[in-house]
């Protein structure tokens, strides 16, 4: 996190612990505020890598699950890179701003991703650098976020996926009521003084939990290597171009597509409790005994207590109505709750 915006959230009500904002002074108001109003979030948790020079686009064209041709100035994409097996190494969400291609994924896991992209750049016109500490980024979201974002920036793309540039910032439409803000770290304050008149300061955490009732899947340390992208959906929130030319494992993710053979899918569910399941953990099902049926994506407390999840199970369990259970059959359940998106 950049000291001098860390000093201001600090000054502004914020806890950090290691460079991550855990909440302003109320996390369970917070998360009430997430559920039905409009709240603004800092993404210092997440990091931030750009690639430029004349290959650029070719390049991540042969890395990338997406079709990063379909990639302009004022448009954005969520993508993965994938291992040869076909797994995801990383996702991330991608935008372009001037000659730069820039790539924000979760933080534990940007050093890998860089290093292994640096492997096959090889002689290609390519130079690519850790930028997360180039912008501050925040996060907005709810009924008033499009009025707040507007009067921050002075910037609002038109739909869903596209962008707006004016030098001072980037925003980056995810959907009707959420946007991603890139900020030149001496605009940042006056932006975030503005947002709040619309929008209530929460914690990384709330916006976990905001983009997981989503569907949207982060793939974290604890994940890495572990999912096909249509096992985390992928195929379902445009993420993943069965169209495109070759990648890192495209031959397994294709024909995975093509042959009809996913078992697994991701699902959103709530658990109960106060203990905290963590990405990674395994999940069981009575069908399937002590094997392990499914594994935690991504995890936030819930509004009203307990914890909402993305899991990733075992469909024919699902389908005949098996339970997932925590940690082993014995376990704490999960109760499957609707995502925004049909999976069937």
């Amino acid at each position: 996190m950049i000291e001098s915006w860390q000093q201001f959230l600090t000054q502004h009500g914020a806890r950090i612990e290691h460079g991550v904002v855990l909440d302003f002074g109320n996390p369970q108001a917070e998360q009430e505020a997430a559920a039905r109003a409009t709240v603004m979030a800092d993404l210092s948790q997440l990091g931030v890598l750009a690639f430029s020079g004349d290959d650029t686009g070719t390049f991540l064209q042969s890395q990338f699950t997406n079709d990063v041709r379909g990639l302009h100035p004022d448009t954005a994409q969520m993508n993965g890179f994938c291992s040869a097996k076909g797994r995801l190494l990383g996702n991330f969400l991608m935008w372009r701003n001037a000659g730069d291609y820039c790539l924000q994924l979760s933080g534990d896991i940007k050093d890998a991703v860089f290093k292994r992209l640096n492997m096959f750049i090889l002689r290609a016109k390519v130079k690519g650098r850790d930028a997360s500490d180039e912008a501050v980024r925040l996060v907005v979201a709810g009924p008033a976020a499009e009025a707040a974002v507007r009067s921050a920036t002075g910037l609002m793309p038109d739909d869903a996926m596209k962008v707006a540039h004016n030098g001072q910032a980037v925003v980056v439409r995810l959907a009707h009521d959420k946007f991603v803000l890139s900020l030149a770290p001496g605009s940042a304050p006056a932006v975030w003084n503005t947002l709040q008149a619309n929008a209530r300061p929460v914690g990384a955490a709330t916006w976990d939990w905001l983009r997981l009732i989503h569907g949207i899947p982060m793939i974290v340390a604890a994940t890495v290597d572990q999912f096909v992208p249509q096992m985390v959906n992928f195929d379902l929130i445009n993420s993943v171009s069965f169209q495109k030319g070759c990648y890192p494992g495209q031959e397994i993710v294709a024909r995975t597509h093509y042959l009809g053979r996913l078992k697994r899918r991701m699902y959103l569910v709530h658990l109960d409790g106060d203990d905290a399941p963590a990405p990674g953990d395994n999940l069981y099902t009575t069908d399937m005994g002590d094997q392990a049926s499914g594994m935690v994506v991504n995890t936030a407390p819930a509004p009203g207590g307990g914890f909402d999840l993305l899991a990733v199970a075992q469909i024919e369990s699902i389908n005949g109505g098996q339970a997932l259970h925590w940690k082993s059959v014995e376990g704490p359940a999960l109760t499957i709750k609707p995502l925004p998106y049909s999976i069937t």
